[in-house]
Protein backbone atom coordinates (compact mmCIF):
# COMPACT_ATOMS: atom_id res chain seq x y z
CA UNK A 1 0.00 0.00 0.00
CA UNK A 2 2.65 2.61 1.02
CA UNK A 3 5.29 2.85 -2.06
CA UNK A 4 8.08 5.18 -3.20
CA UNK A 5 7.54 6.78 -6.23
CA UNK A 6 10.66 8.56 -8.52
CA UNK A 7 9.48 11.54 -11.29
CA UNK A 8 12.39 12.19 -12.83
CA UNK A 9 13.40 15.27 -15.72
CA UNK A 10 17.28 15.21 -16.99
CA UNK A 11 19.03 15.93 -13.85
CA UNK A 12 16.42 16.86 -11.59
CA UNK A 13 14.48 14.63 -9.82
CA UNK A 14 12.03 14.44 -6.81
CA UNK A 15 11.13 11.05 -4.64
CA UNK A 16 7.77 10.96 -3.35
CA UNK A 17 6.05 8.51 -0.74
CA UNK A 18 2.05 8.01 -0.70
CA UNK A 19 2.52 8.10 3.42
CA UNK A 20 1.36 11.59 4.08
CA UNK A 21 1.74 12.94 0.82
CA UNK A 22 5.33 13.24 1.13
CA UNK A 23 8.02 14.95 -0.53
CA UNK A 24 11.57 12.86 0.46
CA UNK A 25 14.02 14.08 -1.72
CA UNK A 26 14.48 17.23 -4.78
CA UNK A 27 17.82 16.80 -6.44
CA UNK A 28 19.44 19.38 -8.61
CA UNK A 29 22.65 20.80 -9.70
CA UNK A 30 24.23 23.53 -8.68
CA UNK A 31 26.29 26.13 -10.58
CA UNK A 32 29.40 23.07 -11.22
CA UNK A 33 26.89 20.62 -12.45
CA UNK A 34 27.16 19.01 -9.24
CA UNK A 35 23.79 17.06 -7.86
CA UNK A 36 22.72 17.50 -4.66
CA UNK A 37 19.54 16.28 -2.68
CA UNK A 38 18.34 19.73 -0.75
CA UNK A 39 15.14 18.09 1.34
CA UNK A 40 15.60 17.16 5.12
CA UNK A 41 14.21 13.64 5.65
CA UNK A 42 14.86 10.28 7.05
CA UNK A 43 15.89 6.96 5.00
CA UNK A 44 12.93 4.41 5.74
CA UNK A 45 9.57 4.62 5.53
CA UNK A 46 9.08 3.23 8.79
CA UNK A 47 11.12 6.07 9.75
CA UNK A 48 8.75 8.58 7.96
CA UNK A 49 5.85 6.87 10.01
CA UNK A 50 7.19 7.55 13.16
CA UNK A 51 8.61 11.00 12.45
CA UNK A 52 7.66 13.98 14.65
CA UNK A 53 9.42 16.68 12.92
CA UNK A 54 6.84 16.55 9.68
CA UNK A 55 9.44 16.11 7.27
CA UNK A 56 8.12 16.85 3.72
CA UNK A 57 4.42 15.65 4.21
CA UNK A 58 1.06 17.44 3.22
CA UNK A 59 -0.44 18.46 6.31
CA UNK A 60 -4.40 18.85 6.92
CA UNK A 61 -7.51 19.48 7.58
CA UNK A 62 -6.62 22.19 8.97
CA UNK A 63 -2.66 22.57 9.35
CA UNK A 64 -0.89 25.08 11.48
CA UNK A 65 -1.55 25.51 15.16
CA UNK A 66 -5.37 26.06 16.65
CA UNK A 67 -5.95 27.40 20.01
CA UNK A 68 -7.12 24.87 22.45
CA UNK A 69 -7.68 22.30 19.81
CA UNK A 70 -11.39 24.22 19.47
CA UNK A 71 -13.89 26.13 16.94
CA UNK A 72 -17.31 27.15 16.55
CA UNK A 73 -18.85 26.98 12.90
CA UNK A 74 -22.48 27.58 12.32
CA UNK A 75 -23.07 28.00 16.53
CA UNK A 76 -21.39 24.46 16.69
CA UNK A 77 -18.67 23.80 19.03
CA UNK A 78 -15.86 20.92 17.42
CA UNK A 79 -12.84 19.81 19.48
CA UNK A 80 -10.22 18.39 17.40
CA UNK A 81 -7.01 15.92 18.66
CA UNK A 82 -4.96 18.44 20.80
CA UNK A 83 -1.30 17.23 20.12
CA UNK A 84 0.84 21.00 20.74
CA UNK A 85 0.88 21.53 24.56
CA UNK A 86 -2.58 22.54 24.98
CA UNK A 87 -3.17 23.52 21.30
CA UNK A 88 -3.91 21.41 18.00
CA UNK A 89 -1.30 21.45 15.51
CA UNK A 90 -1.30 20.15 11.73
CA UNK A 91 -4.51 18.68 12.13
CA UNK A 92 -4.07 16.40 14.77
CA UNK A 93 -1.70 12.99 15.74
CA UNK A 94 -3.33 11.51 13.07
CA UNK A 95 -3.54 14.22 10.13
CA UNK A 96 -2.94 14.39 6.41
CA UNK A 97 0.68 13.46 7.24
CA UNK A 98 -0.34 10.43 8.74
CA UNK A 99 -2.36 8.54 6.46
CA UNK A 100 -1.92 6.30 3.36
CA UNK A 101 -3.12 8.19 -0.16
CA UNK A 102 -4.27 6.49 -2.69
CA UNK A 103 -2.14 6.58 -5.93
CA UNK A 104 -4.52 7.75 -8.92
CA UNK A 105 -1.75 8.58 -11.76
CA UNK A 106 1.74 7.86 -11.82
CA UNK A 107 4.42 8.80 -14.57
CA UNK A 108 7.53 9.20 -13.72
CA UNK A 109 9.57 10.11 -16.79
CA UNK A 110 8.72 11.62 -20.16
CA UNK A 111 7.91 15.35 -21.20
CA UNK A 112 5.54 15.71 -18.05
CA UNK A 113 6.71 13.39 -14.69
CA UNK A 114 3.54 13.91 -12.47
CA UNK A 115 1.46 12.15 -9.45
CA UNK A 116 -1.72 12.26 -8.19
CA UNK A 117 -2.22 11.46 -4.81
CA UNK A 118 -6.05 11.02 -3.46
CA UNK A 119 -7.50 11.06 0.10
CA UNK A 120 -11.12 10.68 1.59
CA UNK A 121 -11.03 12.46 5.18
CA UNK A 122 -14.55 11.46 6.81
CA UNK A 123 -16.89 12.99 8.61
CA UNK A 124 -15.45 13.02 12.81
CA UNK A 125 -11.76 12.61 11.43
CA UNK A 126 -9.66 13.81 14.11
CA UNK A 127 -12.84 15.81 15.51
CA UNK A 128 -13.24 17.76 11.74
CA UNK A 129 -16.86 17.88 10.50
CA UNK A 130 -17.80 16.57 7.55
CA UNK A 131 -16.44 14.33 4.69
CA UNK A 132 -13.83 15.68 2.36
CA UNK A 133 -12.55 14.90 -0.91
CA UNK A 134 -8.53 16.02 -1.37
CA UNK A 135 -6.89 15.46 -4.63
CA UNK A 136 -2.61 16.74 -4.48
CA UNK A 137 -0.86 16.43 -7.99
CA UNK A 138 2.81 17.02 -8.26
CA UNK A 139 4.34 17.65 -11.52
CA UNK A 140 7.90 18.31 -12.68
CA UNK A 141 5.94 21.17 -15.23
CA UNK A 142 9.01 22.13 -17.01
CA UNK A 143 12.88 21.82 -16.04
CA UNK A 144 13.70 22.43 -12.82
CA UNK A 145 10.37 23.23 -12.13
CA UNK A 146 7.97 21.32 -9.35
CA UNK A 147 4.13 22.81 -9.34
CA UNK A 148 1.98 21.16 -6.62
CA UNK A 149 -1.82 21.66 -6.95
CA UNK A 150 -3.87 20.60 -4.10
CA UNK A 151 -7.91 20.49 -4.13
CA UNK A 152 -10.45 19.44 -1.61
CA UNK A 153 -14.52 19.72 -2.08
CA UNK A 154 -16.62 19.55 1.21
CA UNK A 155 -19.22 16.61 0.57
CA UNK A 156 -21.92 17.19 3.19
CA UNK A 157 -20.84 19.49 6.14
CA UNK A 158 -19.30 23.32 6.41
CA UNK A 159 -15.76 22.44 7.15
CA UNK A 160 -12.43 24.45 8.01
CA UNK A 161 -9.63 23.56 5.41
CA UNK A 162 -5.67 24.41 5.45
CA UNK A 163 -2.96 22.91 3.57
CA UNK A 164 0.99 23.37 3.80
CA UNK A 165 3.42 21.19 2.67
CA UNK A 166 5.89 21.18 5.18
CA UNK A 167 9.38 20.96 2.89
CA UNK A 168 12.58 21.73 5.09
CA UNK A 169 15.27 23.38 2.36
CA UNK A 170 19.13 23.33 2.62
CA UNK A 171 20.29 24.37 -0.49
CA UNK A 172 24.16 23.47 0.17
CA UNK A 173 22.45 19.73 0.21
CA UNK A 174 20.66 18.33 3.39
CA UNK A 175 23.05 17.78 6.57
CA UNK A 176 25.76 19.88 4.74
CA UNK A 177 25.16 22.21 7.92
CA UNK A 178 22.88 25.15 8.82
CA UNK A 179 21.22 27.78 6.60
CA UNK A 180 22.12 31.14 8.29
CA UNK A 181 24.16 31.66 5.05
CA UNK A 182 20.95 31.40 2.62
CA UNK A 183 19.58 34.43 1.54
CA UNK A 184 15.64 35.05 1.47
CA UNK A 185 13.58 37.23 0.18
CA UNK A 186 9.91 37.04 1.44
CA UNK A 187 7.48 39.35 -1.15
CA UNK A 188 5.16 40.34 2.69
CA UNK A 189 5.11 43.58 4.14
CA UNK A 190 3.58 42.61 7.44
CA UNK A 191 3.64 39.49 9.58
CA UNK A 192 0.64 38.22 12.52
CA UNK A 193 2.77 38.69 15.77
CA UNK A 194 2.83 35.02 18.09
CA UNK A 195 2.53 34.75 21.44
CA UNK A 196 4.62 32.44 23.58
CA UNK A 197 2.54 29.66 22.20
CA UNK A 198 3.00 30.51 18.78
CA UNK A 199 -0.51 31.76 17.88
CA UNK A 200 -1.50 34.60 16.37
CA UNK A 201 -3.73 35.41 19.97
CA UNK A 202 -3.82 39.48 19.45
CA UNK A 203 -5.56 39.00 16.44
CA UNK A 204 -3.18 41.85 15.04
CA UNK A 205 -2.17 42.21 11.20
CA UNK A 206 1.24 44.52 11.77
CA UNK A 207 4.52 45.83 9.39
CA UNK A 208 7.79 44.56 9.03
CA UNK A 209 9.24 47.74 8.43
CA UNK A 210 11.83 47.75 11.01
CA UNK A 211 11.11 44.55 12.47
CA UNK A 212 13.53 41.28 12.41
CA UNK A 213 11.17 39.77 10.82
CA UNK A 214 11.59 42.02 7.41
CA UNK A 215 12.76 39.94 4.54
CA UNK A 216 11.32 42.19 1.80
CA UNK A 217 15.13 42.54 0.73
CA UNK A 218 17.46 39.75 -0.10
CA UNK A 219 18.74 39.15 3.48
CA UNK A 220 20.79 36.52 5.31
CA UNK A 221 18.31 33.90 7.40
CA UNK A 222 20.92 34.29 10.21
CA UNK A 223 21.22 38.12 10.24
CA UNK A 224 18.60 38.67 12.76
CA UNK A 225 17.96 35.33 13.79
CA UNK A 226 18.67 35.70 17.88
CA UNK A 227 16.67 38.95 18.00
CA UNK A 228 13.52 36.80 17.28
CA UNK A 229 11.59 33.88 19.48
CA UNK A 230 10.43 30.81 18.15
CA UNK A 231 8.75 29.67 21.03
CA UNK A 232 9.32 29.48 24.87
CA UNK A 233 13.43 29.58 25.30
CA UNK A 234 14.08 28.97 21.66
CA UNK A 235 15.43 31.53 19.40
CA UNK A 236 14.46 31.35 15.87
CA UNK A 237 11.81 31.97 13.45
CA UNK A 238 8.39 30.16 13.46
CA UNK A 239 6.45 33.44 12.14
CA UNK A 240 3.50 33.70 10.29
CA UNK A 241 3.57 36.42 7.32
CA UNK A 242 0.59 38.11 5.32
CA UNK A 243 1.56 37.87 1.82
CA UNK A 244 1.54 41.17 -0.50
CA UNK A 245 -0.76 40.73 -3.40
CA UNK A 246 -3.62 37.70 -4.03
CA UNK A 247 -4.13 35.03 -6.66
CA UNK A 248 -1.17 33.41 -8.13
CA UNK A 249 2.14 35.23 -7.53
CA UNK A 250 5.81 35.12 -6.35
CA UNK A 251 5.56 34.60 -2.76
CA UNK A 252 9.56 34.13 -2.00
CA UNK A 253 12.73 33.34 -3.00
CA UNK A 254 15.54 31.87 -1.12
CA UNK A 255 19.32 31.30 -2.40
CA UNK A 256 22.78 29.39 -1.23
CA UNK A 257 25.66 31.65 -2.61
CA UNK A 258 28.34 29.28 -2.99
CA UNK A 259 26.18 26.15 -4.58
CA UNK A 260 24.58 29.15 -6.78
CA UNK A 261 21.36 26.66 -5.73
CA UNK A 262 18.29 28.98 -5.13
CA UNK A 263 14.30 28.81 -5.95
CA UNK A 264 11.53 30.83 -6.45
CA UNK A 265 8.29 30.24 -4.79
CA UNK A 266 4.83 31.00 -6.14
CA UNK A 267 1.30 30.35 -4.75
CA UNK A 268 -2.26 31.44 -4.54
CA UNK A 269 -2.81 31.44 -0.65
CA UNK A 270 -2.77 34.72 1.85
CA UNK A 271 0.07 33.93 4.04
CA UNK A 272 3.64 31.96 4.68
CA UNK A 273 5.03 30.45 7.49
CA UNK A 274 8.71 31.11 7.48
CA UNK A 275 10.03 28.01 9.76
CA UNK A 276 13.54 27.89 10.47
CA UNK A 277 14.30 24.48 11.91
CA UNK A 278 14.36 25.97 15.50
CA UNK A 279 13.79 22.33 17.33
CA UNK A 280 16.38 20.54 15.11
CA UNK A 281 18.79 18.98 17.71
CA UNK A 282 20.91 16.07 16.63
CA UNK A 283 18.06 14.75 14.58
CA UNK A 284 18.58 11.86 12.35
CA UNK A 285 18.25 12.41 9.24
CA UNK A 286 19.17 10.83 5.53
CA UNK A 287 22.56 8.94 4.75
CA UNK A 288 23.84 9.14 8.07
CA UNK A 289 23.54 12.59 8.04
CA UNK A 290 22.35 14.13 11.49
CA UNK A 291 20.56 17.74 11.36
CA UNK A 292 21.58 20.57 14.54
CA UNK A 293 19.66 23.00 15.38
CA UNK A 294 18.82 25.66 11.59
CA UNK A 295 19.92 22.17 9.52
CA UNK A 296 16.87 23.56 7.43
CA UNK A 297 14.07 26.15 6.87
CA UNK A 298 10.60 25.94 5.51
CA UNK A 299 8.66 28.20 3.84
CA UNK A 300 4.83 26.86 4.13
CA UNK A 301 2.16 28.79 2.01
CA UNK A 302 -0.71 28.43 3.86
CA UNK A 303 -3.98 30.47 5.11
CA UNK A 304 -3.52 32.65 8.27
CA UNK A 305 -3.36 30.41 11.50
CA UNK A 306 -6.09 29.70 13.57
CA UNK A 307 -8.28 31.76 11.33
CA UNK A 308 -10.87 29.65 12.90
CA UNK A 309 -10.53 31.14 16.19
CA UNK A 310 -10.07 35.17 13.99
CA UNK A 311 -13.45 36.28 12.47
CA UNK A 312 -10.93 39.29 11.72
CA UNK A 313 -8.66 36.92 9.13
CA UNK A 314 -10.12 35.61 6.09
CA UNK A 315 -12.02 32.41 6.73
CA UNK A 316 -11.09 29.39 5.78
CA UNK A 317 -14.76 27.40 6.25
CA UNK A 318 -15.49 25.23 2.99
CA UNK A 319 -19.06 24.59 2.12
CA UNK A 320 -20.38 21.22 0.65
CA UNK A 321 -19.91 21.60 -2.88
CA UNK A 322 -17.15 24.22 -2.97
CA UNK A 323 -13.75 23.66 -4.04
CA UNK A 324 -10.62 24.84 -1.41
CA UNK A 325 -7.56 25.20 -3.85
CA UNK A 326 -3.69 25.91 -3.28
CA UNK A 327 -1.26 25.94 -6.09
CA UNK A 328 2.34 26.26 -5.55
CA UNK A 329 5.09 26.08 -7.61
CA UNK A 330 8.90 25.76 -6.84
CA UNK A 331 11.08 27.13 -9.69
CA UNK A 332 15.01 25.90 -8.94
CA UNK A 333 17.93 27.76 -10.33
CA UNK A 334 21.71 27.31 -10.41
Amino acid sequence: MVGVYVLKKGNFSVKMTNWGATIMSIVVPDSRGNLADVVLGKDTLAEYVNDTFYFGPLNGRVAQRMARGRFVLDGKVYHTYINDGRNAIHGGHRGFSKVIWTVKEYVGGGSSPHITMYYRSFDGEQGFPGDLDVYATYTLSSRYVLSIRTNATALNKATPVNFLQHVYFNLAGQGSGDVLGHTLQLLASRYTPMDEELLPSSGRVVPVAGTSYDFRTPTPIGARIHQVRGGKGVHGYDINYVVDGDGMRKVAAARDGASGRGFDLWANQPAMQLYTGNGLNNTKGKDGKVYGQYAGFCLETQAYPDAVNHPEFPSVTVRPGEVYKHDMVYRFSF
